[in-house]
């Protein structure tokens, strides 16, 4: 069904009524299907997220400026369209007040990439997730109403100082401000005690959720179950209560 678009990029950035009417009868088809995103920017970061969420079976439109970059990727994401997301009638030919989330990635160009955000909300996308390369560009695109704005160079660079500084911890995800699941070696204090026994929760504020042994995974392990050395634990509490498990 969307194989139109994909052929029919270059004619969006037109300006002609019947083009705009073609545009229009594409994105109606479009919006007709459960859930959609709009992805702006292209680089590896925004195509990452465009490709994720294809393979998880969601409608996604991409869209770069770049003519060469949006050949490149249309043989890897089904709907992709070379336009100018600063522009906003060609945004409103798309129809992209229809969309559930925009994410706006345009990495080389603040101002293009602060537009972009400010058109999307202007147009009522119910959820706009906008990356930023600084703080100062944080605050600035908080500031405008971006519902959410991520530092993907710094949230990787933390979380792998993290892993790097506490050689117990095997990887972690932070789900919220300071607390997230944590996957550690068993620290060698513990090991020969049942759950209940090092009772990591009351001591430590640390939920077990599951263990890993060898090929095994154990998940919502007993009270009576007993650690050995080698295990790995995932547990749910504050990521800086895991840093200080083995002190």
């Amino acid at each position: 069904m969307f194989n139109a678009l994909q052929q029919a990029w270059s004619k969006l950035t037109t300006r002609s009524d019947d083009q705009a009417i073609e545009n229009q009868s594409l994105m109606e088809r479009f919006h007709h299907r459960h859930r959609q995103y709009v992805v702006i920017g292209l680089g590896r970061f925004g195509s990452s997220v465009a490709e994720t969420l294809v393979q998880f079976g969601h409608d996604v439109l991409a869209i770069d400026l770049d003519k060469e970059r949006v050949q490149h990727l249309s043989t890897e994401l089904p709907h992709v369209i070379q336009l100018d997301a600063t522009n906003a009638e060609a945004l409103e030919q798309i129809g992209v007040g229809n969309f559930d989330t925009g994410v706006v990635a345009i990495s080389n160009d603040f101002e293009s990439n602060l537009l972009a955000t400010v058109l999307l909300l202007r147009f009522g996308v119910r959820y706009v997730i906008t990356k930023a390369r600084t703080r100062t560009q944080k605050t600035i695109l908080e500031n405008i109403g971006a519902h959410e704005v991520i530092l993907p160079e710094h949230d990787a660079g933390v979380h792998w100082g993290r892993r790097l500084a506490f050689n117990h911890f095997v990887d972690y995800l932070e789900i919220g401000k300071g607390v997230g699941i944590v996957e550690l070696v068993a620290p060698a204090k513990i090991c020969g005690q049942s759950l209940s026994e090092c009772n990591l929760r009351q001591k430590h504020g640390l939920t077990v959720i599951a263990i890993h042994r060898g090929e095994e995974v154990i998940v919502s392990p007993a009270a009576e179950f007993r650690i050995e050395g080698g295990d790995v634990l995932a547990v749910v509490g504050r990521i800086e209560d895991a840093e200080n498990i083995s002190t």
